[in-house]
C-alpha cells in the first residue's frame, strides 16, 4: 500500500495512510532483512524495504501491512 511518512512537530516519525484516511504515530521501529517494520499506535506493523537511516522525508513509501 502506497503511505505517506513524515516527521510531526515533535520529532517522531509519523504514517499517513490515503486510502484509510489514517495518521498514526510510529512507536516502534524494528531492523528488517531488508529495510524496516514500523509498528503504529494503533498497532499495525507495516514493512518499509527501502527504508534507510537517510532517506529523506516526507516521501510517499511502499509499505506492506504484516
Amino acid at each position: 500500500m502506497k503511505v505517506i511518512l513524515s516527521r510531526n512537530d515533535t520529532g517522531s516519525l509519523s504514517v499517513y495512510v490515503p486510502k484509510k484516511d489514517l495518521e498514526e504515530v510510529v512507536v516502534n521501529e524494528t531492523p528488517a532483512d531488508e529495510g524496516r517494520i514500523l509498528t503504529l499506535a494503533n498497532g499495525w506493523d507495516l514493512k518499509f524495504p527501502t527504508l534507510t537511516d537517510d532517506t529523506k522525508l516526507p516521501q510517499t513509501m511502499e509499505a506492506t501491512k504484516l
